[in-house]
């Protein structure tokens, strides 16, 4: 040790210490980096031009892979994928493809319509749904939502039509002769029962076919129901018979029911043995004739202009211009020229020629014949039919 310098330097004893410690090896520590900021050049805005390229194909991804069968974290991607389709939750049910990712070419799905192969009803089973669609909608719910003024006016027109069975009725129970000879069941009565233009023809009659035809197949176009019709086995031919047929009954329960309500009640309350019955039947049946042939000229014209249609207005209105507007027109034409050629084409006319012929009652037209009147009435029919066929034909099984 130095006495008088300002130096200090220490002495280093190479001796062991008394209380020895193990040595350590000493670890590296990791040295801390800030990251220097650089300055980033700007980038030149002009547009920079790229080669051509193969396109590359692009592998589609897989919709929720957790949950496909033997997808899992160490599945090796193969550069395939399973595509299944969303109608069906079953593997039996789904349509798969498997698509590749590295070639062009692959297996794809494909569906096909398989038809129907157990045991189907019968044809009448499948006609009937169709007829009972349209008639019990008239008298309760689950059926053809009928209006509510077309029920009302069945019910008027059917209670209207047994006028003459209530005067039959009265004429019975106040025992008067001259009332019973003037509404009894005889010649004139059951032809004008069926055939009578006022108020029958004029009133009742065209106005309910009017009202029944409006929406029967003009409804099917406009909603597409016919879609739901030959969706099913159902031809067309069984289609437009089930609907003629339910408008003719509909018809029918009016017209011929009360046809027959009143030809019964004089049996009944008159007390008419067989020979009276003998006498009349004959006449009855041809006034019975008289009514199916007005019902099916009258659903034949309604129909068919109910087919070309898509509303209820047109079909309807249509009819009954057709009956009253040629009855009116075939009146005129005899009044100022004195021919009756012009009844030929009035549905009324030829229906009320015909019906004479057939009662045997005495005949309003006297300068044609009544077989005129008929092949009138077969053409009227034929071409109403046709264009009801044609346009039904027509129709296709999606919405029009």
């Amino acid at each position: 040790m130095n006495s008088g310098g300002d130096d200090f330097t220490p002495q280093i004893s190479n001796a062991p210490s008394a209380n020895p410690q193990p040595t350590q090896p000493i670890q590296p520590q990791p040295i801390q980096t800030q990251p220097i900021p650089q300055q980033i050049p700007p980038i030149n805005s002009q547009p920079i031009p790229v080669q051509n390229q193969a396109p590359q194909q692009q592998v589609p991804a897989i919709a929720n892979a957790d949950q496909s069968p033997g997808l899992e974290a160490s599945t090796p991607i193969t550069g395939k994928s399973r595509i299944e389709s969303a109608w069906g939750s079953n593997p039996e049910d789904m349509g798969v493809a498997i698509v590749s990712g590295g070639q062009n070419t692959g297996e794809i799905f494909k569906q096909e319509y398989t038809g129907w192969s157990g045991t189907l009803n019968p044809r009448w089973m499948r006609n009937w749904a169709i007829l009972r669609h349209h008639v019990l909608g008239i008298f309760r719910k689950g059926h053809r939502p009928w209006s509510l003024p077309t029920k009302l006016f069945i019910v008027i027109v059917f209670i209207a039509s047994l006028g003459d069975v209530g005067l039959t009725l009265l004429s019975a129970l106040i025992g008067s002769p001259e009332l019973h000879t003037m509404w009894g069941v005889n010649r004139d009565n059951l032809y004008g029962h069926v055939l009578g233009f006022f108020p029958r023809n004029m009133l009742y009659y065209p106005i309910l076919a009017a009202l029944l035809v409006g929406g029967v197949i003009s409804e099917d176009r406009y909603h597409g129901t016919s879609a739901l019709y030959f969706s099913r086995p159902i031809s067309r031919f069984d289609y437009v018979m089930m609907k003629y047929i339910s408008v003719a009954m509909i018809q029918a329960f009016v017209v011929l029911l009360t046809l027959m309500i009143y030809y019964f009640v004089e049996i009944i309350v008159m007390g008419r043995g067989w020979a009276w019955i003998i006498d009349t039947f004959p006449l009855f049946l041809a006034a019975f004739v008289g009514g199916i042939i007005l019902i099916v000229t009258y659903t034949s014209i309604g129909l068919g202009l109910s087919s070309v249609s898509k509303g209820k207005f047109f079909p309807g209105i249509g009819l009954v211009a057709i009956v009253l507007g040629t009855k009116t027109l075939a009146v005129l034409v005899s009044n100022l020229f004195e021919r009756d050629v012009m009844y030929l084409l009035s549905p009324y006319d030829c229906l009320a020629h015909v019906g004479q012929a057939l009662v045997g009652t005495q005949t309003t037209y006297d300068q044609y014949s009544w077989t005129w009147s008929l092949a009138s009435l077969v053409l009227m029919n034929a071409f109403f039919l046709y264009i009801l066929s044609s346009r039904v034909a027509s129709m296709e099984v999606t919405r029009e």
